[in-house]
C-alpha cells in the first residue's frame, strides 16, 4: 500500500506529471527541466525528489551533471504501470505540446551556466 501512495502523490502534481511527460522524450538535467517547466531550480530539485522515491525515476551522473530518466518500474510495479499509460495521455494538452516544441532548443551547456 505505501508503495501505492508515493506513486499516486507523486503524481498528483501537475509540474511533476509534466516532468513526466518531458522525460518521455529525452534523458534532461534539472538546469534544462528548470528551463522547460519554469520553476526554480530548488523547486526541480524537490519535484525530482518525490518523483525518485515514488520509483518513477532516477539518475546517472555525467561528469559534473546528474542526468535524469524515467524508470522502467523494477522497483515498482505501481510506477510501472503509472508510467506505461502515462506514455497515452495527455497528448493533446497544450503547455505540454509547447514545452515539447521547445525542447531542441534547450542546450545543457547554456542552461546550466545561467
Amino acid at each position: 500500500m505505501k508503495q501505492f501512495i508515493r506513486v499516486m502523490k507523486a503524481l498528483s502534481d501537475p509540474n511533476r506529471v509534466r516532468i513526466i511527460k518531458i522525460l518521455e522524450q529525452k534523458n534532461l538535467c534539472v538546469c534544462e527541466l528548470r528551463e522547460l517547466v519554469g520553476l526554480a531550480q530548488s523547486t526541480v530539485s524537490k519535484h525530482m525528489k518525490v518523483l525518485e522515491e515514488a520509483g518513477l525515476v532516477d539518475y546517472h551522473k555525467k561528469g559534473s551533471w546528474i542526468i535524469y530518466r524515467l524508470t522502467k518500474g523494477e522497483e515498482s510495479d505501481y510506477a510501472g504501470v503509472m508510467l506505461e499509460n502515462l506514455k497515452d495521455w495527455l497528448t493533446e494538452e497544450p503547455l505540454l505540446q509547447e514545452m515539447k516544441a521547445r525542447l531542441p532548443q534547450v542546450d545543457r551547456e547554456r542552461s546550466c551556466a545561467a
